[in-house]
């Protein structure tokens, strides 16, 4: 059966000081910050030198992450162009990974200011599956949201427009909800760049669930939604699991070290949840156990709604007091 903790092991620092590591099996990079886009070169220096410092972004504790045991990196961006140059050396070393790639269309609404042109972020979706395979490709409109000159028909019309140019590239959408007022600094960035959103009432969320499920009889597409405690079922929308044994199973089955820890034979697909879920994330998310190694405030993107960057201050703050720490993000 799946193991329900990392092993420690001891490492070297970057100063040669012996220090205790986790080593998980599975890294997730990131969902704190857009690593392939801002730190590729970064991340794969710390692949090389073994590990990476993180650091917590609550109460400043640092933690040392080994790769020493990592059999699959789940990668989080919104541009992976700058890591795809580097995929071959994360194949040469026998890690697995896939991407969770969000492609989204708010260009004339600004709340993605510092992305790429959506034409070259689908041009970069397109490379990825291309290199990798649309199983490990998966599009991400994440999260769906309404604002007052974005409404509802616009926005489902947004979706079907990147769905008709990247849909022969992936296998997945993933969607989730805006849930901003539960994220107070999420409300202050948007209230700061004078944003007037909407909320998705249940309705609206149905409404969507339907919308999406006439469409994808075009596109052929598993619809999953991320976090939602609303079951959306009915319409074939499922709950997603972001960090995904299934996926791993699907994708890397040779993997007789990953095989065992997720506890998968022949015969026996599915796992018991109990075992594997990442108690550490919201109660409706399927993800099951994985070592985040981003730190919040440091993603230049500076998206409107999200939750991970404080402010563009804050971001800028965080620069400076990280900007010497090698084996920690530098902005």
């Amino acid at each position: 059966m799946p193991k329900h903790a990392w092993n420690n092991v001891q490492i070297r620092d970057d100063n040669g000081v012996l220090v205790e590591a986790k080593a998980p099996v599975i890294i997730s990079a990131s969902r704190s910050t857009d690593i392939p886009a801002f730190f590729a070169p970064w991340f794969m220096d710390r692949l090389g030198k073994g590990y990476v410092r993180w650091v917590n972004s609550f109460n400043q504790e640092p933690e040392y992450v080994s790769f020493s045991e990592c059999r699959v990196i789940v990668f989080w961006s919104k541009n992976p162009k700058p890591l795809i140059l580097y995929l071959e050396e994360i194949d040469a070393r026998g890690i697995n990974y896939y991407f969770q790639f969000t492609l989204n269309d708010y260009e004339k609404e600004r709340l993605e200011p510092y992305v790429p042109p959506l034409a070259a972020r689908i041009d970069t979706f397109k490379r990825l599956s291309e290199k990798i395979g649309k199983k490990r490709a998966i599009w991400r409109f994440d999260p769906l949201l309404l604002t007052d000159t974005l409404n509802f028909d616009r926005l489902m019309d947004r979706i079907e427009g990147v769905a008709k140019l990247i849909q022969p590239y992936t296998e997945r959408l993933v969607i989730s909800f805006a849930d901003i007022e539960a994220y107070k600094k999420v409300r202050n960035n948007l209230a700061r760049e004078q944003v007037k959103f909407r909320e998705f009432t249940p309705e609206l969320m149905t409404e969507a669930a339907r919308r999406l499920q006439a469409l994808n009889r075009e596109w052929g597409l598993t619809i999953a939604s991320c976090a939602e405690g609303i079951d959306l079922e009915s319409f074939g929308i499922e709950h997603n699991r972001c960090i995904d044994d299934r996926l791993m199973i699907e994708a890397f089955p040779e993997d007789k070290v990953l095989m065992d820890f997720l506890g998968y034979q022949p015969g026996l697909f599915e796992i018991p949840r109990s075992v594997l879920k990442d108690k550490g994330q919201r109660k409706a998310c399927g993800c099951i156990l994985s070592k985040d190694v981003g730190m919040y405030n440091t993603c230049s993107h500076l998206c409107l709604y999200c939750y991970a960057n404080t402010s563009p201050e804050a971001v800028e703050k965080s620069r400076r007091k990280h900007r010497k720490d090698a084996d920690a993000i530098v902005p």
